[in-house]
């Protein structure tokens, strides 16, 4: 074996080699040449093997070898270089192989190989020749394996070092010794294998290592590149050890796995740490990994710090969470100790110690890569124990304490939007809320509204609203009034301003968002209807901090709910007592959220409120029931005078409130009458003609309203409902637009046909006639165009009904006798 007098001077003659290496576009030539003189030398050995001239053969192949020794090829043109090479040295292989097996053995041929005279071609010859003596006599085995891998030192340049150990370990895979015991001590054991292939190892990746530091700093990332494209070249030795059939969980445990560590951790190189460290991961049994995860994460927290310790852990994670619910589920699976006895690995709890030891034992270990491992845990947790929310209650309270030194060394008082920390914590609240797809799991989770809060404002929001879109999807039901409290406090980004509110949101977000929280209040519901009004109590104290700008949309759902819980009642009424006086308790609960909206110096929702209620109350007919009623009616037209002024608001809202009245049939003369007589009053004040013609025309209706239950109502008085309606005639007639004036006409016209069919007689056919006869004056004087089209067809239309009533007349309302219609 040659040994060099002076490593500096080895050390510095590589240098120079490296230096001299070709550029990229020589290659291909240098690659050529080397080639030929392969492909010639290849020629005259297998000429001579033909013709049993073995030693000639061997210089042949020797001289072949030798274009192994340069330094001036490409690691990738190297490689090129080298298959040729050991293609042609098979022939050599098979040739002695077969003269062995004919018994035609050459004296001393494992040490004539021996003179050839370069350490490069003597030591693949050894290889080849040593295989055949192995092949053909295994009580060589054991010797010749441990001879080759020592003599193999000889070659330290890291690239040919790298492939000459790459052909040892290619040549012998079939060979190496794979029993636990053998009948004969020289063949070898797996303990001989297993010394062999971790001793190769090691001496490659000390090859492999030492080509960082070789070179100038400036080629720095091309030899990076350079020993990216060899590390299959170590990682094989880590395949051959896990292809060792014998190979149990002791001996992983006692020789294997502490054999590979100590070179990982020693070799002090962030490259081949992370790559052999997932190496080990990818090769070996899960039941290995299993066993030996304590021993296998301390190493992690010994390596470099340039090492991505998160992609090993991660990695591991992942692959014996999969290896557990391949076995059903089974996550504290069992393993062998050195004594025999079994113990149980609970897998969670020692990946959270371990995450937990080398996230606080690694200072330079980047935040979000701290939160990646909480994320991998996360998914452990909910894939392997998904019953055991104290786990993921772990991990989360693991997360806030990470977080919560983030902003200590950043003196922030909330994660940044879109950096990777921020992004890596919207994965981890995210995971539990689609795992789970139900909000009243997430708050049995300590952790996790706290967790929220550690967002900003936009991040909050996302959340809130991925929650909110989770409970409308799986249609969740929050049942309970505590439930109510931690589900609005968890989204509190919804109910209120933040204190790192943003005055310039988009106002589509904003009405966005406030239509999801009020679509989720339709969640809060209990099959009791005492429960169900604890909670509505509930939902309205945490939703009346939100403003103005918020209640608006989310005090209606709780109003709405409230008159449906007053109905429930009613139909409980056979099995509570009590039913009235909750019934009053109810309304008096909605008078008051609709108070709160007034106060928010809003006027036409809390109008369109009270009016609401108005019906229900009318239609449930508790005791008092007149009274509420009333309050809600004249809350709604105070509203109605004090706040309402645009003109086209003023109509609508009167028409609601005369519409309102007309339904409600509790009321007696003490209450009717001023609230009619205020409705005409209002109607007659109104700015605009039309709108006083339309408006007063409504009126008739609360002064004649609809029969109910064949019945006419008490208060009824026709001549005051004619007094509304030749009000509106005369009005109509004061507006200077002919088109106009026709098309209240003909409006009137329908109220006049429908108060006579209602039992009405002061509408007199005559009266009826006429008013056509005015429509079709006035419809004579206008030029033709669309307006005038649309006022003819709504005219004949209602002429059409009074002729269809006049063949069929209804036998419970008056008739149109005397009426002639041309």
């Amino acid at each position: 074996m040659e040994r060099l007098d002076n490593p500096f001077l080895y050390i510095w003659s590589n240098a120079q080699m490296t230096n001299q290496a070709s550029p990229v576009e020589e290659q291909e030539k240098l690659l050529d040449d080397a080639l030929n003189v392969v492909k010639v030398q290849a020629f005259q050995m297998k000429r001579c093997l033909d013709k049993s001239k073995l030693m000639d053969a061997l210089k042949h192949a020797s001289t072949m070898l030798g274009e192994l020794r340069t330094s001036l090829l490409s690691p990738k043109s190297y490689y090129e270089l080298y298959m040729a090479i050991t293609d042609e040295l098979r022939h050599l292989e098979l040739y002695l192989l077969e003269e062995f097996q004919k018994g035609r053995k050459v004296a001393d041929l494992y040490e004539l190989v021996q003179y050839a005279g370069n350490i490069v071609p003597r030591l693949y010859l050894l290889i080849t020749v040593g295989l055949v003596y192995i092949k053909t006599n295994t009580n060589l085995r054991r010797d010749l394996l441990k001879d080759l891998v020592e003599m193999c030192r000889g070659v330290q340049h890291p690239l040919r070092g790298l492939f000459l150990r790459n052909y040892l370990l290619q040549c012998t895979r079939n060979v190496l010794p794979d029993t636990t015991e053998a009948p004969n001590e020289n063949e070898g054991t797996v303990r001989d294998a297993i010394d062999f292939v971790l001793m190769n190892f090691a001496e490659m990746n000390k090859l492999w290592v030492r080509m960082q530091h070789q070179g100038h700093s400036r080629d720095k990332e091309r030899r990076e590149r350079e020993r990216s494209e060899l590390r299959i070249l170590v990682g094989t030795n880590l395949v051959r050890l896990s292809q060792l059939e014998s190979v149990g969980e002791l001996d992983y445990r006692r020789l294997v796995l502490p054999g590979i560590l100590e070179q990982v951790v020693s070799c002090r190189d962030a490259i081949a740490q992370e790559y052999l460290m997932e190496c080990i991961i990818q090769v070996f049994p899960d039941e290995f990994h299993l066993a030996n995860l304590q021993p296998f994460l301390k190493s992690c927290a010994e390596l470099q710090p340039g090492v991505n310790i998160k992609n090993i852990i991660i990695a591991l994670i992942e692959r014996l969470a999969a290896y557990s619910q391949r076995n059903e589920g089974n996550v504290n699976l069992s393993v062998v100790l050195e004594d025999g006895n079994e113990q149980e690995v609970q897998l969670f709890e020692v990946f959270s110690d371990q995450v937990a030891a080398i996230t606080q034992s690694r200072t330079d270990m980047l935040p979000e890569d701290m939160l990646a491992l909480q994320l991998a845990l996360l998914k452990l947790a909910q894939r392997c124990h998904p019953d055991k929310l104290s786990y993921v209650n772990r991990v989360l309270a693991h997360t806030d304490r990470i977080c919560a030194d983030i902003y200590q060394s950043s003196g922030k008082p909330y994660l940044e939007h879109n950096t990777p920390v921020f992004k890596e914590l919207m994965k981890i609240l995210k995971l539990p809320a689609d795992h789970y797809k139900n909000i009243l799991t997430l708050i049995k989770l300590q952790n996790y509204a706290p967790l929220i809060s550690r967002l900003n404002q936009i991040g909050r929001m996302m959340i809130a609203v991925h929650l909110v879109n989770d409970v409308l999807e799986s249609d969740t039901t929050v049942s309970t009034p505590e439930d109510v409290e931690s589900v609005l406090s968890m989204l509190d980004v919804l109910v209120r301003d933040q204190p790192d509110h943003t005055p310039d949101t988009d106002h589509d977000d904003f009405m966005e968002e406030q239509g999801l929280l009020a679509r989720l209040i339709h969640h809060f519901k209990s099959d009791s209807a005492d429960q169900q009004y604890l909670i509505l109590s509930a939902a309205r104290k945490a939703l009346q901090a939100g403003g103005a700008k918020r209640i608006q949309h989310s005090f209606p759902p709780i109003v709405f709910h409230a008159y449906r819980l007053a109905f429930t009642y009613k139909e409980l009424k056979d099995q509570d007592d009590m039913w009235e006086k909750k019934c009053q308790k109810i309304f008096q609960f909605c008078h008051q959220t609709i108070s709160m909206l007034v106060k928010a110096e809003l006027a036409e929702l809390p109008l369109r409120l009270y009016l609401q209620g108005a019906l229900a109350i009318s239609e449930i007919g508790f005791a008092n029931h007149e009274t509420i009623a009333y309050e809600y009616l004249s809350q709604a037209f105070s509203l109605y005078e004090d706040e309402i002024s645009d003109s086209k608001a003023q109509l609508a809202a009167i028409t609601l409130i005369i519409a309102t009245f007309e339904q409600i049939n509790c009321f007696g003369a003490e209450n009717a009458e001023p609230m009619r007589t205020a409705c005409a009053l209002a109607a007659s004040k109104l700015l605009k003609k039309p709108d006083q013609s339309r408006a007063v025309a409504l009126c008739a209706h609360l002064f004649w309203k609809a029969r109910k239950d064949g019945r006419q109502w008490p208060l009824n008085e026709s001549a005051r409902a004619l007094d509304c309606l030749k009000k509106a005639a005369r009005v109509a007639q004061q507006c200077m637009d002919g088109g106009v004036q026709a098309q209240l006409l003909a409006e009137l016209l329908g109220r006049y046909a429908l108060l006579r069919e209602r039992g009405n007689d002061c509408l007199t056919t005559a009266l009826i006639d006429a008013i056509i006869q005015k429509i079709r004056e006035e419809l004579g004087n206008l030029d033709q165009s669309e307006e005038v089209e649309q006022i003819t067809k709504h005219f004949h239309n209602t002429l059409q009904h009074i002729k269809n009533r006049m063949e069929c007349p209804d036998p419970d309302g008056l008739g149109y006798e005397g009426l002639v219609l041309s």
